[in-house]
């Protein structure tokens, strides 16, 4: 993964704090030498267990937006159940990218346009080549899902 992505260290953490809170979530930090506890790629990727969302410094910030992301859009009895893993649906996987683009803008000197670079840095994949691309062309089902359960934080 490329350096210059954002990392949790580089943003204002008591924002993104806030911006969890919203949305009954929590952020844990975790000491930079420890794993990140409900990490589904390992290594410096967020973690969800719960209502909670674990990340360490070196945590890119378009991590913790997509993993909050999957406790967003689950209701909140079920949030509890969650470990790791958060679903197998394409279709709540794609809002929840679209989530994490969108609650970018949340977060000051972050913003949509940051989250999209930094997706493609890591490595998502969208079939029209890049994050932006799919957002902006390609994304109506997934803004649909949102739309449909309340979760688009405003018009977008």
């Amino acid at each position: 993964m490329a350096s210059s992505i954002l990392r949790l260290a580089d943003i204002n953490r008591s924002a993104i704090e806030s911006l969890l809170a919203r949305y009954g979530l929590s952020l844990a930090l975790v000491p930079e030498d420890h794993a990140i506890p409900g990490s589904f790629w390992g290594d410096d990727e967020a973690g969800i267990i719960g209502h909670t969302v674990y990340a360490r410094g070196d945590t890119p910030v378009h991590s913790i937006l997509h993993e909050a992301g999957h406790l967003i859009v689950l209701p909140p009895e079920q949030r509890a159940e969650v470990h790791t893993d958060a679903t197998d649906s394409i279709e709540e996987e794609d809002a929840v990218c679209y989530l994490q683009i969108v609650l970018g803008d949340a977060l000051p000197g972050v913003g949509r346009k940051r989250i999209m670079s930094d997706m493609d840095a890591w490595g998502y994949s969208f079939r029209l080549g890049s994050a932006r691309a799919w957002f902006e062309q390609d994304a109506e089902n997934a803004r649909a899902w949102l739309i449909e359960r309340g979760l688009l934080p405003e018009p977008v």
